[in-house]
């Protein structure tokens, strides 16, 4: 956290702290599903050999409840608390001079989310909460030609389920015989609010991942192994005078930068808007580029403040700066090179095809099943989580690259409250599209899951929702950003420097 928030804003520490909690718990729920194996019909009592016996469905139902009370209660009334006391606090403008009044004032505009948020989740499930599941009709032979099956009674005991056999090769030759109708029918059901608005709330993740998972899973390796390449080295005389001149100049523009920026607030502040209002296309389009040269502006001094960083560690800071923390990037960008490869891969074999080609990462972990269970387990939740953080650092990279919004970057004493609750909510909200596309994508040896149940069968077949996930809409977008992603960062890997504070103080000279 940032020094100015030491002693300060306790309420949306805690927020942040047990976010973070849940967006893991989510995403490692998955892998603990498939540990457990309640999915398995003898799960009911003919064949528990293989069950963990966790309510893994209370589990699940938690979840489901507690990602849209932190994303639409927790947060958002943390940030209007956080943000209560902008102002002047000499002047008494500000909030924070009477604390009394920041609370009242993040429960009023939490008010306005909650009224808004609560109307469109009861008519969303008024009107979509209905499942069309497809089902085969199979009628079965006169079952009283068959020797029937009998049951030991046990004395002073009563019938359990644990008495039946499993099926044999009779069982099954009665089957075989069986009559199997050639069109599929549906059977309609009500999925309950936990599960409808876990649909919801992936389907609204889903437009946020499918772009920032598949920017970050481009970009991760990429930025990890140019940390290594870019690492501190020592300089000399020569090369630390360069340096520290290219330094000052920068900061001597950001500085002329920000008196342009103050100098053309002014003006419009003195103009007053009569004008042109906000609701006209001129208003909009001064707006427009007032918010894109703000980004620019703090997106300059972003990059300079990590170029700042490394000129201290490659001069005053060299002897204590830690080798190991290259190599380390090195390591890790390699890791994550082969686990991107691998879900691109994935998707293209086993995902996006009607018949999957080769289950590919389904067989590696049944694989290691077959030695060691608890790796097959493990390698789900790294490849799950993988996805959780790649849709953050894909955030971050798509804002600093196209300046869309304002960037939260999150570093070691120097991140504020407001960008942690940011980036918490991003998180969350791409937690349950990413137990989605894992329990999609590992289907095959997450079948027994309870989530699986659920993803593949309730809400994929959703009113207007399941469309999206039977058409692998998202699954599509998913890979074909990450392609052109790949590209983009191909052709420009480093973000600008220098540049962008010179082309924004000589636009901002020409107005």
């Amino acid at each position: 956290q940032h020094p100015d928030d030491k002693n300060d804003a306790y309420i949306p520490k805690i927020v942040v702290m047990f976010g973070f909690v849940l967006s893991g718990a989510t995403v490692l729920l998955l892998p603990l599903d498939v540990a457990n194996n309640e999915g398995y019909a003898g799960c009911d009592g003919f064949d528990t050999a293989i069950c963990g016996g966790l309510n893994m469905s209370l589990f699940w139902d938690i979840i489901y409840w507690l990602v849209p009370i932190w994303l639409f209660l927790l947060i958002p009334l943390s940030t209007f608390y956080y943000e209560a006391d902008d102002g002047m606090i000499m002047a008494g403008t500000s909030v924070g001079a009477k604390p009394a009044s920041r609370i009242k004032e993040a429960i009023k505009y939490e008010l306005f989310v909650v009224v808004i948020i609560g109307l469109i989740f009861a008519f969303t499930y008024l009107f979509l909460n209905e499942t069309a599941i497809p089902v085969q009709e199979v009628t079965g032979p006169n079952f009283g030609d068959v020797t029937p099956y009998e049951i030991q009674p046990v004395e002073g005991a009563s019938f359990s389920t644990n008495q039946l056999m499993p099926m044999g090769i009779q069982d099954e030759a009665v089957l075989q015989v069986s009559y199997h109708a050639e069109d599929l029918g549906t059977v309609k059901l009500g999925v309950n609010a936990s599960v409808f608005y876990a649909g919801l709330m992936a389907w609204m993740g889903w437009f946020l991942f499918a772009l920032f998972g598949a920017v970050g899973m481009a970009a991760m390796p990429l930025d990890l192994i140019l940390a290594f390449m870019d690492r501190p080295r020592h300089m000399d005389a020569v090369e630390f005078a360069e340096a520290q001149v290219l330094l000052r100049d920068r900061v001597n523009e950001l500085v002329n930068v920000g008196e342009l920026i103050k100098v053309e607030r002014e003006e419009k502040a003195q103009q007053n808007g009569a004008k042109r209002g906000y609701f006209t296309r001129e208003g909009r389009k001064a707006a427009a580029e007032e918010k894109k040269t703000l980004l620019q502006f703090k997106q300059a001094v972003y990059l300079l403040d990590e170029d700042v960083e490394d000129f201290r560690n490659c001069t005053e800071n060299y002897k204590n700066y830690n080798p190991l923390i290259p190599i380390g990037c090195l390591v890790l960008g390699i890791c994550s090179f082969i686990i991107s490869l691998f879900w691109v891969l994935h998707i293209i074999l086993y995902v996006l095809p009607k018949d999957p080609v080769t289950p590919f990462l389904n067989d590696y972990f049944h694989w290691f099943d077959k030695w060691f269970p608890l790796f097959g387990v493990l390698s789900v939740a790294i490849f799950s989580f993988y996805l959780l953080i790649c849709g953050v650092k894909g955030c971050f990279k798509f804002g600093l690259r196209f300046l869309f919004f304002q960037v939260h970057p999150m570093k070691l004493n120097k991140t504020y409250m407001s960008s942690f609750l940011f980036n918490i909510g991003l998180v969350l909200l791409c937690a349950l599209p990413v137990v989605q596309f894992s329990a999609v994508s590992f289907q095959d040896y997450a079948r027994n899951t309870t989530i699986s149940q659920v993803v593949n069968v309730q809400l994929k077949y959703l009113r207007f929702f399941g469309w999206f996930w039977r058409s692998k809409i998202f699954d599509y977008a998913l890979l074909i950003i990450m392609l052109l992603t790949c590209v983009y960062l191909g052709c420009k890997p480093r973000d600008s420097t220098g540049k962008n504070s010179i082309s924004l103080r000589d636009r901002l000279r020409s107005r």
